[in-house]
């Protein structure tokens, strides 16, 4: 089974299928719609073949439905047929639950993306489970992903959006007691790994493609040990 995974975020779609050497990205923003997503993957993906897609959205997935507009990017993306429109079948989850499938190595694991926003998701013996976290209050009236996001990030600067994450990091473990932490999301290139708490490593946005084939685990032959079928 060949699978296409797609990536979606605020500034860019990141593709790539199985047996492909190299993902293809292209712009997205704020005009985007859904059916501009699909017509762009479709561009992009000229002269692969797949039998499903896998596709990382960039806000709340419940079951696989798209539960309200995404902040940066165009209107059109609740109850939009995914299936219809590739013309095979289609997995959807929240894009930081996709990179955190891709990151999981065991145990209780925390995903925190930072990115155009901050995307949360935890797996707890291999038990997918999406968050909203980055929504929640945080201080001054803003919510943490106002001070971990891309906006935090320009409105902060380097040296105070870096002990913003620190504090979000502490914040988190706190609450959610992990055993440990992947910080991933484009922005995870802006720190270093000799700066985060031990219990913390920097993941890769090349995870959320792993996360992708992972997540039809289920549809294999032989699942191994992690497959999630929780996740759609």
């Amino acid at each position: 089974m060949k699978i296409l995974v797609c990536d979606i975020g605020g500034t860019n779609v990141k593709i790539l299928a199985s047996g492909e050497p190299e993902r293809r990205k292209a712009p997205s923003g704020p005009e985007m719609t859904a059916a501009d997503m699909v017509r762009t993957v479709q561009e992009l993906a000229e002269g692969w073949s797949w039998d499903v897609v896998s596709i990382g959205f960039p806000g709340p997935v419940v079951h696989g439905r798209v539960m309200s507009e995404p902040s940066n990017l165009g209107p059109g993306w609740i109850a939009f047929d995914f299936e219809a429109a590739f013309g095979c079948p289609v997995r959807v989850v929240n894009d930081a639950a996709m990179q955190a499938l891709g990151s999981y190595h065991g145990d209780r694991m925390l995903f925190m993306g930072l990115g155009t926003g901050l995307g949360t998701a935890m797996i707890v013996d291999g038990i997918l489970q999406p968050m909203e976290a980055g929504h929640l209050p945080y201080k001054n009236k803003k919510t943490y992903e106002d001070y971990v996001g891309k906006r935090g990030y320009a409105e902060l600067g380097k040296k105070k959006w870096h002990s913003a994450v620190l504090d979000v990091i502490t914040d988190f473990k706190r609450a959610l007691e992990p055993d440990y932490i992947v910080i991933g999301g484009g922005n995870a290139k802006k720190l270093k790994a000799e700066d985060l708490p031990e219990y913390c490593e920097l993941g890769s946005n090349a995870n959320a493609f792993t996360g992708g084939f992972r997540l039809w685990d289920d549809a294999a032959e032989e699942p191994p040990p992690t497959a999630t079928a929780t996740t759609h």
